[in-house]
């Protein structure tokens, strides 16, 4: 966007530009932060249930049957998305 003086030649230019009003350029994509969020998004809604889908309903793998397994994996995606929410506020500071 550019204004010229109606009067004199002599008048100022403005000129404004597309980039951010800091002078920054703005940074594109999600950064670590972000892709470390979406990982753990991606991990507490598709392999965390999968894991829980697959698991042998009459066997036990690693010591757990299948009860044991409902029970605990869902507490890994919920620690590790609370983690991640703490590490990604704290790394902004």
């Amino acid at each position: 966007m550019s204004s010229d003086g109606s009067g004199d030649g002599d008048a100022p230019t403005v000129t404004v530009s597309a980039e951010s009003a800091s002078g920054d350029s703005a940074t594109e994509g999600l950064g670590r932060a972000g892709w470390v969020l979406v990982a753990a998004v991606v991990v507490a809604v598709l392999v965390v249930p999968a894991a829980i889908y697959l698991w042998p309903a009459g066997g036990r793998v690693l010591g757990a049957d299948y009860r044991t397994a409902m029970l605990v994996l869902p507490m890994f995606p919920a620690l590790l998305l609370g983690l991640v929410a703490v590490w990604s506020m704290r790394d902004r500071r």
